[in-house]
């Protein structure tokens, strides 16, 4: 089972470059070696820009001492443009269309000193027709998706960073069953999609895979701006955490409501309060307008691609079926309803720190057919929250289990100290036994609770 390596982790290759005791020429070397022993197996890369990526990495031998990710290897999910090399979507209808130009988001890598190895695998137009990879904790398992390559190659210690995105879950959920650390960046905030084959302008969001949440932050910090990575900032002394169950939206397993209940109970150890929240009134009407946000944007961004059915999966044409019957009056209802909703959780996060719920049903399933579900994300993609995917956990046949933060998007350090801090707790008990919760109001009683009630939606 593939356990956090600490000599490939990303602070630790800044570190030996930063020091002199790598070159990027060894870093990537060493990368590509572990690409070439994983890869059979676990299948997460379209394409290795070999030659690009060595050469690259000779250039930088020689070159001063660049930005924070100087010489460091990443992967790319397989819809954000890289110059020179084919954006091809998980699709035939994208079979070898070769971008001229990097995405903003590449350039910016760049520029840091960042090498981009090769194009990682991604489910059919980011959506749910899945790809050849596999999860690195048990090949019989799905990788998630739609970042699916992204997240697989970060678990098998290929690459100490790679880029992903988000529309539904498609982030969070492979960050969460690969067992690593991943970070939903802010709609509209200052890392963008420009570059990015997308579904929902409304709803894409840039997603970032590392080993861990120290790992997410100085990867966000020097992607945002830092020319040099501050000290961390700890957790709050008392944070307040809303705890979410989100059973009133799947069958959540005996083992992810354990992992919630012991997280909870290891964070008012450690002087937590609990924050209950009336869950059910709010999620589902949020789950059913993303749904009628994310359909009738997809079916006019893909509108080329949905005049060649036959070359589309069946749950990519259902997509755009649906998508086709959504009137003007029903999106710019479910705008409507995001807006009041968002304002409403914006105010809730002014207060309490972060909202803790499961980033996933349980454990990756079985299978390679379907790529799990994402139902779990979609009230917060919706919103666009910052969403941190925290790993650590894992049930009693080692396979992981990730827990999910939301946080506002003007308090992301705040974010990555609670996320580091809740990772360090899971990490240090890395089994657990099953018990039942079902929501905050189930956690033992010596659990400190507050009440906060959100506004209600109104119908628009």
């Amino acid at each position: 089972m593939p356990a956090i390596d600490h000599e490939t982790s990303l602070s630790t290759l800044v570190a030996g470059v930063t020091a002199g005791h790598l070159s990027p020429s060894e870093v990537v070397a060493g990368a590509l070696d572990r690409l070439d022993r994983t890869e059979p197996d676990i299948q997460a890369w379209v394409r290795v820009d070999r030659t690009g990526a060595l050469e690259s990495a000779r250039q930088l031998d020689a070159a001063p001492l660049g930005g924070l990710l100087h010489g460091i290897p990443f992967g790319v999910k397989d819809i954000i443009d890289v110059r020179g090399l084919p954006t091809e979507c998980g699709s035939p209808l994208r079979r070898g269309r070769v971008a001229d130009s990097d995405a903003p988001l590449i350039a910016r890598l760049r520029r840091l000193g960042a090498i981009p190895l090769g194009k990682t695998v991604t489910t059919e137009f980011a959506y749910f027709a899945p790809g050849p990879t596999r999860n690195p904790h048990g090949l019989s398992h799905t990788p998630g998706g739609s970042s699916s390559g992204s997240a697989a190659a970060v678990a098998a210690g290929v690459v100490p960073l790679a880029l992903g995105s988000q529309t539904a879950g498609s982030l969070t959920r492979p960050a969460a069953y690969c067992g690593v650390a991943g970070l939903v960046a802010a709609v509209g905030g200052p890392l963008d999609t420009a570059g990015f084959v997308g579904l929902s302008h409304r709803l894409d969001a840039v997603g970032l895979l590392t080993q861990t949440v120290a790992d997410l932050r100085l990867a966000y910090l020097a992607m945002t701006g830092a020319d040099r990575l501050p000290d961390p900032v700890g957790p709050p002394e008392h944070p307040k955490l809303a705890v979410w169950s989100g059973t009133e939206l799947a069958e959540i397993s005996g083992d992810m409501r354990e992992a919630l209940t012991r997280t909870a109970d290891d964070a008012v150890a450690n002087g937590a309060v609990l924050v209950d929240i009336d869950w059910p009134t709010l999620t589902p009407r949020l789950v059913e307008s993303h749904a009628t946000v994310m359909g009738y944007e997809a079916c006019r961004a893909l509108a080329e691609e949905g005049t060649h059915p036959e070359q589309l999966s069946a749950p990519l044409n259902d997509l755009l079926t649906h998508g086709r019957s959504i009137t003007a009056q029903d999106y710019r209802r479910a705008l409507s309803e995001a807006e009041q909703a968002r304002a409403g959780i914006l105010d809730l996060l002014t207060d309490v720190d972060a909202i803790l719920g499961p980033a996933a049903p349980g454990v990756a399933p079985k299978g390679l057919g379907a790529t799990g579900s994402p139902v779990l994300s979609r009230p917060w993609q919706l919103l666009g929250l910052p969403a941190l995917t925290v790993p650590g956990h894992r049930d009693g046949q080692g396979m992981p289990l990730g827990l999910q933060l939301l946080g506002h998007p003007d308090r992301m350090e705040r974010l990555f100290a609670l996320g580091h801090a809740l990772e360090t707790a899971a990490r240090a008990v890395q089994t657990i036994r099953p018990i039942a919760i079902h929501s905050a109001r189930d956690i033992p009683d010596h659990v400190p609770l507050a009440r906060r009630e959100l506004p209600k939606i109104k119908p628009a």
